[in-house]
Protein backbone atom coordinates (compact mmCIF):
# COMPACT_ATOMS: atom_id res chain seq x y z
CA UNK A 1 0.00 0.00 0.00
CA UNK A 2 1.24 3.56 -0.84
CA UNK A 3 2.69 5.15 2.16
CA UNK A 4 3.83 2.37 3.80
CA UNK A 5 7.44 2.92 3.21
CA UNK A 6 10.28 4.47 5.33
CA UNK A 7 9.52 8.30 5.37
CA UNK A 8 11.35 10.42 2.43
CA UNK A 9 15.21 11.55 2.96
CA UNK A 10 14.04 14.92 1.69
CA UNK A 11 11.07 15.27 4.45
CA UNK A 12 13.49 14.28 7.31
CA UNK A 13 16.38 16.44 5.91
CA UNK A 14 13.65 19.76 6.50
CA UNK A 15 11.30 18.55 8.78
CA UNK A 16 13.38 21.09 11.14
CA UNK A 17 12.45 24.18 9.52
CA UNK A 18 8.77 23.68 10.82
CA UNK A 19 7.82 25.81 13.56
CA UNK A 20 7.81 24.20 16.84
CA UNK A 21 4.32 23.77 18.76
CA UNK A 22 2.74 23.69 15.17
CA UNK A 23 0.67 21.84 13.53
CA UNK A 24 1.46 19.77 10.03
CA UNK A 25 -0.59 19.19 7.32
CA UNK A 26 0.13 15.76 4.87
CA UNK A 27 -1.32 16.29 1.81
CA UNK A 28 -2.06 12.91 -0.24
CA UNK A 29 -0.95 11.36 3.06
CA UNK A 30 -1.60 7.48 1.98
CA UNK A 31 -1.38 5.05 4.84
CA UNK A 32 0.69 7.43 6.61
CA UNK A 33 4.92 7.25 6.74
CA UNK A 34 5.00 10.45 7.06
CA UNK A 35 2.16 10.93 9.91
CA UNK A 36 3.55 9.20 11.94
CA UNK A 37 7.19 9.98 11.52
CA UNK A 38 6.17 13.87 12.03
CA UNK A 39 3.99 12.56 15.08
CA UNK A 40 6.77 10.93 16.30
CA UNK A 41 8.70 14.37 15.84
CA UNK A 42 6.47 15.94 18.45
CA UNK A 43 4.38 17.25 16.06
CA UNK A 44 0.79 17.68 15.61
CA UNK A 45 -0.35 15.85 12.28
CA UNK A 46 -3.18 16.51 9.78
CA UNK A 47 -3.42 13.70 7.25
CA UNK A 48 -5.82 14.27 4.39
CA UNK A 49 -6.55 11.12 1.77
CA UNK A 50 -8.94 9.94 -1.07
CA UNK A 51 -8.76 6.58 0.58
CA UNK A 52 -10.69 5.23 3.26
CA UNK A 53 -8.48 2.56 3.71
CA UNK A 54 -5.39 4.24 3.80
CA UNK A 55 -6.22 6.37 6.43
CA UNK A 56 -7.25 3.94 8.00
CA UNK A 57 -4.25 2.41 8.38
CA UNK A 58 -2.72 5.44 10.80
CA UNK A 59 -6.23 5.80 12.68
CA UNK A 60 -5.18 7.56 16.26
CA UNK A 61 -2.01 9.08 15.00
CA UNK A 62 -3.91 12.68 13.84
CA UNK A 63 -6.84 14.36 12.78
CA UNK A 64 -7.41 12.73 9.70
CA UNK A 65 -9.37 13.54 7.11
CA UNK A 66 -11.02 11.85 3.82
CA UNK A 67 -11.56 13.86 0.66
CA UNK A 68 -11.09 13.81 -2.86
CA UNK A 69 -9.25 16.88 -3.32
CA UNK A 70 -9.27 16.91 -6.91
CA UNK A 71 -12.92 17.26 -7.03
CA UNK A 72 -14.05 18.19 -3.90
CA UNK A 73 -13.65 21.56 -1.68
CA UNK A 74 -10.83 22.09 -0.15
CA UNK A 75 -11.50 20.41 3.17
CA UNK A 76 -9.43 23.40 5.45
CA UNK A 77 -10.62 26.47 4.39
CA UNK A 78 -9.54 29.05 6.64
CA UNK A 79 -6.90 27.48 7.94
CA UNK A 80 -2.99 27.42 8.08
CA UNK A 81 -0.61 24.99 9.37
CA UNK A 82 2.86 25.45 10.02
CA UNK A 83 3.80 23.14 7.26
CA UNK A 84 2.37 21.41 4.51
CA UNK A 85 4.10 18.11 3.01
CA UNK A 86 3.24 16.38 -0.33
CA UNK A 87 5.28 13.33 -1.74
CA UNK A 88 4.50 11.40 -4.63
CA UNK A 89 1.19 13.59 -5.47
CA UNK A 90 0.56 15.83 -8.36
CA UNK A 91 -2.54 18.24 -8.85
CA UNK A 92 -1.32 21.45 -10.09
CA UNK A 93 -5.05 23.68 -9.20
CA UNK A 94 -4.18 22.41 -5.60
CA UNK A 95 -0.76 24.59 -6.03
CA UNK A 96 -2.45 28.15 -4.79
CA UNK A 97 -4.28 26.24 -2.08
CA UNK A 98 -1.35 24.55 -0.73
CA UNK A 99 1.04 28.02 -0.74
CA UNK A 100 -2.00 29.86 1.00
CA UNK A 101 -2.57 27.58 3.73
CA UNK A 102 0.89 27.85 4.86
CA UNK A 103 1.07 30.19 8.41
CA UNK A 104 3.44 33.04 8.54
CA UNK A 105 7.22 31.20 8.89
CA UNK A 106 5.57 27.70 7.54
CA UNK A 107 7.26 25.44 5.47
CA UNK A 108 6.08 23.75 2.60
CA UNK A 109 8.06 20.34 2.32
CA UNK A 110 7.23 18.89 -1.63
CA UNK A 111 8.29 15.97 -3.27
CA UNK A 112 7.21 14.43 -6.56
CA UNK A 113 8.27 13.08 -10.13
CA UNK A 114 9.71 15.43 -12.68
CA UNK A 115 9.51 15.18 -16.18
CA UNK A 116 12.30 12.40 -17.03
CA UNK A 117 10.59 9.62 -15.22
CA UNK A 118 8.77 8.32 -18.24
CA UNK A 119 12.18 6.74 -19.43
CA UNK A 120 12.38 4.59 -16.11
CA UNK A 121 9.05 3.81 -15.38
CA UNK A 122 5.44 5.55 -13.56
CA UNK A 123 4.25 7.57 -13.18
CA UNK A 124 4.85 8.74 -17.36
CA UNK A 125 2.12 10.64 -18.51
CA UNK A 126 2.71 14.15 -18.49
CA UNK A 127 -0.04 15.74 -16.26
CA UNK A 128 1.90 13.65 -13.34
CA UNK A 129 5.03 14.72 -14.32
CA UNK A 130 6.60 17.94 -13.19
CA UNK A 131 8.33 20.58 -15.49
CA UNK A 132 11.64 21.82 -15.43
CA UNK A 133 11.49 24.39 -12.55
CA UNK A 134 7.75 23.96 -11.84
CA UNK A 135 8.16 23.68 -8.09
CA UNK A 136 10.50 27.31 -7.95
CA UNK A 137 7.54 28.84 -9.95
CA UNK A 138 5.08 27.56 -7.20
CA UNK A 139 7.01 28.87 -4.32
CA UNK A 140 8.27 32.29 -6.03
CA UNK A 141 6.68 34.22 -3.04
CA UNK A 142 8.69 31.83 -0.32
CA UNK A 143 11.53 32.03 0.59
CA UNK A 144 13.52 28.98 -1.01
CA UNK A 145 15.64 27.13 1.11
CA UNK A 146 16.25 24.48 -0.63
CA UNK A 147 15.83 22.39 -4.65
CA UNK A 148 16.34 19.72 -5.99
CA UNK A 149 15.64 19.05 -9.86
CA UNK A 150 17.49 15.72 -10.86
CA UNK A 151 17.44 11.81 -10.62
CA UNK A 152 17.71 9.24 -7.88
CA UNK A 153 18.23 5.59 -8.16
CA UNK A 154 17.42 2.71 -6.51
CA UNK A 155 14.87 3.43 -7.57
CA UNK A 156 15.33 4.71 -10.77
CA UNK A 157 13.19 8.09 -10.75
CA UNK A 158 13.14 11.80 -11.77
CA UNK A 159 12.32 14.13 -8.91
CA UNK A 160 11.83 17.52 -8.26
CA UNK A 161 11.72 18.61 -4.62
CA UNK A 162 11.47 21.81 -2.86
CA UNK A 163 11.44 22.80 0.93
CA UNK A 164 10.38 27.23 1.27
CA UNK A 165 9.23 29.19 4.00
CA UNK A 166 6.32 31.95 4.01
CA UNK A 167 8.51 34.54 5.72
CA UNK A 168 7.71 36.72 8.75
CA UNK A 169 8.56 40.45 9.80
CA UNK A 170 11.52 40.27 12.07
CA UNK A 171 12.73 43.53 11.21
CA UNK A 172 16.50 44.06 10.06
CA UNK A 173 17.48 41.01 11.65
CA UNK A 174 17.95 38.16 8.64
CA UNK A 175 16.48 34.97 9.57
CA UNK A 176 18.82 31.59 9.85
CA UNK A 177 17.48 28.74 7.92
CA UNK A 178 19.88 25.80 9.27
CA UNK A 179 20.85 23.44 6.48
CA UNK A 180 21.21 20.75 8.08
CA UNK A 181 19.21 19.98 11.46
Amino acid sequence: MHGTQLPSEWVRRWTHLVPPGSTVLDVACGAGRHVRWLRAQGYAVVGVDASPQALSACAGLGELVCADLENGPWPFAGRSFGAVLVTNYLWRPLFPTLVQSLAPGGVLIYETFAQGNETVGRPARPEFLLQPGELLQVCAGLHIVAYEDGFLSQPDRFVQRIAAVREIDVGNAPLRYLLQS
